[in-house]
């Protein structure tokens, strides 16, 4: 028996090392971050040898995938927005980023509106996404103030931590190989393939472990004191460098007859921040002002492309009354302020 046991040993053993071998030398970048679920500064950003930067989904980060100059084009405006799932969109050219950089344009201006969105991330991981922005010397930060994915944030963090340090009982967890493979457990990956009895009396449900912490009252509370820390931390930073930031606030569709609109604080802790540099664009007030409201929402906190436009051409016109960006070309809008027209969507 042991003639046929060790052989197999063996095997086994040079075939896992050259899958990890052949993980780290092949696949390094794709594994950039993984197992820190958006914790990372530099997961999904790929500076390539002609100063290109690449955004790829890696490391907990599944950006839209884009690209652009490490160093901006001289006379270019570019902005970075960062935020949730809200700014991030249906689609990319669907999303309020994206069509601010064509009204932009449209207006004679030279922009690149980049989206750094992400769905699911709260404070803490939006910090830091706004973070490494900052290193590739943006005009103007747009960071999308939100406050329901706290608890994500908690759990991903949770995560990120769960196999550091070095002690005996994490060193299989130091392998690429066996970490995807306890993520495809935790993933349920395989999920399907197990006898519905045994899943319904081993599976954890996190839907009902977020709803029992989002009602509890002390939880609640630490959350917000989590969104409103750490936005004034990523607020000062960018202050620091002397780049602009404006804040837009998140509200919710509230199903009333007639639709209203709830901040649920937000304006109030945008407005707490404003100061030289930081502005603020409230959603629920330049939502408000438009007819047909609910037709602008896919649900109650997540806006069509009609909404999405709407919200650009706002932030539009505060930059063009506040004068953010020194040095930027006359934007020249309608009489009134808001131009009605379509956006100009630029060739892909």
């Amino acid at each position: 028996m042991k003639g046929l046991i060790k052989p197999a040993f063996w095997l086994c053993l040079v075939v896992l090392v050259a899958l990890e071998l052949g993980a780290r030398l092949f696949f390094a970048q794709g594994f950039q971050g993984r197992f820190e679920y958006g914790y990372n500064l530099d997961a999904g950003f790929a500076e390539h040898a002609d100063g290109t930067v690449e955004l790829f989904r890696a490391g907990g980060r599944r950006f839209h995938p884009q690209s652009f100059k490490k160093e901006p084009p001289p006379g270019t405006l570019r902005i970075f927005v960062i935020g949730d799932s809200v700014p991030r969109g249906p689609s990319l050219r669907g999303a309020y980023p994206w069509q601010l950089g064509a009204e932009l344009k449209k207006h004679g201006v030279a922009a690149e509106s980049l989206n750094l969105c992400l769905a699911g991330y709260g404070a803490r991981r939006s910090r830091l996404v706004l973070e490494k922005s900052l290193q590739y010397r943006p005009s103007l930060i747009i960071w999308h103030i939100n406050d329901s994915n706290e608890y994500e944030d908690e759990r991903e963090y949770r995560r990120s931590q769960e196999f550091q340090g070095w002690h005996p009982r994490h060193w299989l967890m130091k392998s690429l190989i066996f970490r995807r493979l306890y993520e495809a457990k935790q993933e349920k990956v395989f999920w399907k393939l197990i006898p519905n009895k045994i899943r319904q009396k081993f599976a954890a449900s996190d839907a009902d472990a977020q709803i029992a912490a989002s009602v509890n009252p002390a939880k609640r509370e630490a959350w917000k004191r989590r969104v409103e820390e750490t936005t004034a931390a990523g607020v000062a930073l960018a202050r620091r460098q002397g780049i602009p930031v404006i804040l837009v606030t998140q509200c919710r569709l509230a199903t009333a007859s007639p639709p209203t609109l709830e901040d649920y604080g937000l304006d109030a802790l945008g407005r707490s921040l404003t100061g030289p540099g930081v502005y603020l664009v409230s959603m629920k007030e330049v939502l408000s002002k438009v007819p047909d409201l609910p037709s602008h929402f896919a649900d109650t906190g997540h806006l069509r492309k009609s909404g999405h436009l709407i919200l650009a051409k706002a932030i539009l016109e505060k930059i063009r009354q506040e004068g953010i960006i020194a040095g930027l070309p006359q934007i020249t809008l309608p009489a009134g302020g808001q131009d009605r027209g379509p956006a100009a969507q630029p060739s892909p």
